[in-house]
């Protein structure tokens, strides 16, 4: 494929992976990227790589631009393997060039690769010339590695941010054109899938980043926010801070259908209440479509039968990657049915605890519900919402 210009000088020599899937247990319907960065200028910079499978082809696409042994500068934002798998293979041809990256970021390169490259370890605030341009870098730990920094460019006001901001989409466009609606929903199931454990941090980057002068946002995944940055800066404000709006999210699998009779009926209760809801059987759903929908909900309510001792498997998956996931901004509800052993809202609380969710109620019918169960199961969660 062309490699594209993105501002005068500086190309995307990056990838589109149409057919993955599945990104380390979140699902990816519409592919994904692997975002490279191209800068020519006095001194000629590579802003980080690509995953292994597609080294040629990032090789093929900065040799459109300029020889490799020309390049002087690799900066490695993030070592990830999606980001660095590239490496040890570019690395060779590039005999020049010194690796700039943090401290982190060279510990871990030496961890991955046993490399025998010139390294440059920057921090916040430092800067290099290029030329006519400077990058400046900031440290980003844990959004969502040790490793993680983000770099500036002031004279182009573009941001190399690494993985914040990013979606996992592919596509033949650079920016963001595409409709919004599918931008923006993929970078809200990015963040909730990948960032949303690291909040706490992503304020304090916020807060950095909305000091600098910026035209273009080009993550590492995904397009390249120019039309809707303070679009896409509002909806990080907005989740990295934990905001909710009058939502609940309905969570459950059923054996013979009573478990889902209370999620029915739980159902009812929020829908009375004029709440917008999602309703998710984890027969049909995957868990990382519905937690992209927990990110924004004040509710998340969770139910499964009792299922030897224990819950059903799905709804143990769920809760498990919940609980890796959540900030500890949500209330909840559990409820479920049972034979002979009460242990399904038992097992299920345990998980609640273990993520922070403030239980406001529970309910376990033995077996079947009849009406009367079921209407006052939507009146108890009516007086609690």
């Amino acid at each position: 494929m062309k490699t594209k210009e993105i501002a005068k000088g500086i190309y995307s020599v990056g990838v589109a992976d149409w057919n993955v899937r599945n990104f380390h247990g979140y699902l990816t319907q519409k592919g994904t990227s692997y975002n490279a960065y191209l800068i020519i200028d006095e001194k000629i910079t590579l802003i980080d790589t690509v995953k292994v499978q597609f080294t040629q082809e990032l090789i093929d696409r900065i040799s459109q631009v300029v020889s490799l042994e020309k390049i002087d500068y690799v900066v490695s934002n993030h070592v990830e393997m999606d980001h660095s798998g590239a490496m040890p293979e570019l690395m060779k041809r590039l005999p020049n060039a010194t690796v700039l990256t943090s401290q982190s970021g060279e510990k871990e390169h030496k961890l991955h690769f046993k490399p025998d490259w010139k390294f440059q370890v920057v921090k916040t605030g430092d800067s290099v010339s290029l030329g006519i341009r400077t990058l400046q870098f900031l440290m980003t730990p844990m959004v969502h590695w040790p490793d993680n920094m983000v770099t500036y460019c002031p004279e182009e006001k573009i941001l190399f941010s690494n993985d914040a901001f990013g979606q996992h989409l592919a596509s033949s466009h650079s920016f963001d054109d595409e409709p919004l609606d599918v931008i923006m929903e993929e970078a809200k199931k990015y963040y909730a899938n990948i960032i949303m454990p690291y909040s706490s941090q992503v304020v304090g980057v916020m807060d950095a980043v909305k000091q600098l002068d910026i035209q273009m946002i080009a993550p590492s995944h995904g397009l390249i926010w120019k039309n809707n940055i303070p679009a896409i800066l509002e909806n990080y404000t907005k989740w990295a801070h934990g905001q909710v709006d009058k939502k609940a999210v309905i969570v459950y699998d059923s054996m013979y259908g009573s478990t889902e009779k209370i999620a029915y009926a739980i159902r009812n209760a929020f829908e009375a209440k004029d709440y917008a809801y999602k309703f998710f059987d984890l027969k049909h759903n995957h868990v990382s479509d519905i937690i992209t929908d927990c990110l924004d909900a004040e509710y998340i309510c969770v139910g499964s039968p009792t299922l030897n001792k224990n819950i059903m498997p799905t709804v143990a998956a769920f809760l498990t990657y919940l609980q890796g996931l959540i900030t500890k901004t949500k209330k909840g509800i559990l409820f479920g049915s049972y034979g002979w052993a009460q242990q399904n809202t038992k097992v299920m609380e345990r998980y609640f605890e273990e993520s922070g969710i403030e239980l406001i109620d529970k309910y376990n019918v033995n077996f079947i519900p009849d009406d009367a169960a079921l209407l006052a199961i939507t009146a108890g969660v009516s007086s609690k919402i």
